[in-house]
């Protein structure tokens, strides 16, 4: 769908002192403004979408405040005004005697067709929550569709708060089409007004920004409950981040604190104490925006919430647009299981990382195409020992420059508890085609291993050297199920002390607890319950 983009620019302009109205028609980047910043006693700044540009070389003055606060409507108890008829807005910042001494002047878009990457969720009737950071897009894509279900003859209210959604005065703007706007007069009554949308205008869907507070979120519950479908927004940038907010929590269930019984403990692998989802949630689907050409969608909230708290891998799907504007719809079991059994696992069990290449496609390993060149590799390490990689390297005899700027990298190599939370700098990664790695742990030997594929050698005799181990580690896999099943202690044959910290290892994350005894070379380990 084509994109058709409507700022009403010239209404922000005219409200700025004419030197700042002035400069920012000779720059001629009008598609790119993001916001001006006024400040009292410092250089005025236009943010465009690429870089920061000085308006002015003089200072801002209490009269350039004044001029655009007398051309602007009134400020709300959220310190946001805007114009007329737009979707512009503009906020303040006040000193401590209530005097504006800073504005913010943010420049509004209603970008028509937008709407496309997931139009097929927003017409199914579900509720949805639209999760990322200021500035990403979020109102765009729920003004989008609040106009999109509105032309489809649907009774559609927008609970408007800021008037970001519907833009400033009384009548709407057209970006929202024939949908009905409510405004809020003051931000704490928010909740207050979604509930009156529901009593008195009947509305099949409800359109509410920035969901912030804990009676807001009951309050989107509640309409949730009665059968309205409810569209909202709210900060943050992944799932995970939402159920560690304790404000917001309960918008995708809430988390508590559970005992297993002994069975059930068993059963999962895990301690009695856990977190569980306290409720059903309260949207059916949960829409990460990464940025505005890229998103991830949690089809099944309550699925999601239990496979973060159970740390499983997440099923999500992502979508994107590519460079010639096309939506292009991934499945996370698609490009997880492009990664074949033998290759997580090797051929006895003992390639211990998994290579997560870029949603968007297999890439090919950096230097495997031309081993004998072994030219320099560029990694980026997040939450693993530089030094043990480094080391790694020179065992090897490969060149690898370890990178503290992501996006000069050729890989990453992260672990598995870090790739779980999904930390921006892996989110980043991924967007850009960088491939990842994921080790089971920080260990050297892991690590030749992984450079050891990807340069395209071969480890030679040292297999064979480490056959001991693998045999110790079966054997302390195998004592770990019995006394998982009821068995009250099982000792384990003598090993030197590498192998028994791996032995340690093992018991400690099938919760159990372990103990060496006797003499070398006769050190043995013991594998109980508490």
């Amino acid at each position: 769908m084509q994109q058709n983009i409507t700022d009403d620019l010239d209404a922000l302009l005219a409200v700025l002192p004419a030197p700042l109205r002035d400069r920012l028609h000779d720059l001629d980047q009008a598609d790119k403004l993001v916001e001006i910043i006024l400040d009292l006693g410092r250089k005025p700044e236009a943010r465009f979408t690429d870089r920061d540009v000085e308006l002015l070389e003089r200072e801002i003055t209490a009269e350039d405040i004044r001029y655009v606060v007398d051309r602007i409507g009134d400020f709300t108890e959220d310190n946001r005004a805007g114009i007329t008829r737009t979707l512009h807005r503009i906020s303040a910042i006040r000193n401590r005697k209530g005097d504006i001494v800073g504005l913010t002047c943010r420049v509004g878009r209603a970008v028509y067709g937008t709407i496309d990457i997931i139009e097929d969720i927003v017409t199914s009737g579900q509720s949805i929550l639209l999760l990322g950071r200021p500035g990403v897009g979020k109102t765009t894509l729920l003004r989008e569709a609040a106009r999109v279900l509105a032309d489809r003859k649907m009774r559609v209210v927008i609970v408007d708060t800021s008037n970001e959604i519907g833009g400033d005065g009384d009548i709407p703007h057209p970006a929202i089409g024939r949908a009905r706007r409510m405004q809020v007069p003051l931000p704490s009554l928010q909740h207050e007004v979604m509930i009156e949308a529901v009593e008195n205008h009947m509305p099949e869907v409800i359109i509410i920004d920035e969901i912030g507070r804990a009676l807001e979120a009951e309050a989107a519950r509640t309409i949730a409950e009665r059968g309205v479908q409810l569209i909202g927004t709210a900060h943050g940038r992944t799932l995970s981040n939402l159920l560690l907010n304790p404000t917001l929590s309960d918008l995708v269930g809430g988390v508590e604190s559970v005992t297993l019984s002994d069975e059930e403990a068993r059963r999962r692998g895990t301690q009695k104490a856990v977190l569980e989802r306290r409720a059903p949630p309260t949207f059916n689907v949960l829409i990460e925006l990464v940025d505005r050409q890229h998103l991830l969608v949690h089809h099944d909230v309550a699925r999601a919430v239990d496979d973060v708290l159970r740390d499983r891998p997440l099923k999500t799907e992502t979508r994107f647009r590519d460079e010639e504007g096309v939506v292009v719809v991934e499945r996370s079991e698609a490009w997880r299981s492009e990664t074949s059994e033998d290759e997580r696992h090797g051929r006895n069990g003992e390639r211990s990382y998994e290579r997560l290449s870029s949603r968007f496609g297999e890439h090919e390993l950096p230097g495997a195409a031309a081993p004998t060149t072994a030219r320099l590799l560029r990694v980026y390490c997040y939450g693993i020992g530089q030094n043990r990689l480094r080391a790694a390297a020179q065992g090897l005899g490969v060149p690898v420059d370890i990178t503290s700027d992501l996006f000069r990298a050729e890989i990453v190599i992260t672990l598995k508890t870090y790739y779980r939370k999904q930390p921006q700098p892996i989110i980043d990664a991924e967007s850009r085609g960088i491939p990842v790695y994921v080790l089971r742990s920080n260990t050297v030997r892991q690590m030749e291993l992984l450079l050891a594929d990807i340069f395209a050698l071969k480890l030679g005799d040292r297999q064979t050297e480490d056959e001991p181990m693998k045999l110790a580690i079966e054997e302390t896999r195998q004592a770990v199920e019995k006394v998982l099943g009821g068995a009250p202690v099982i000792e384990l044959a003598p090993q030197p002390p590498e192998v028994r910290r791996h032995q340690h290892r093992l018991a400690r994350e099938a919760n159990l607890v372990s103990h060496s005894y006797g003499r070398e070379p006769q050190r043995r380990v013991r594998v109980y319950r508490e």
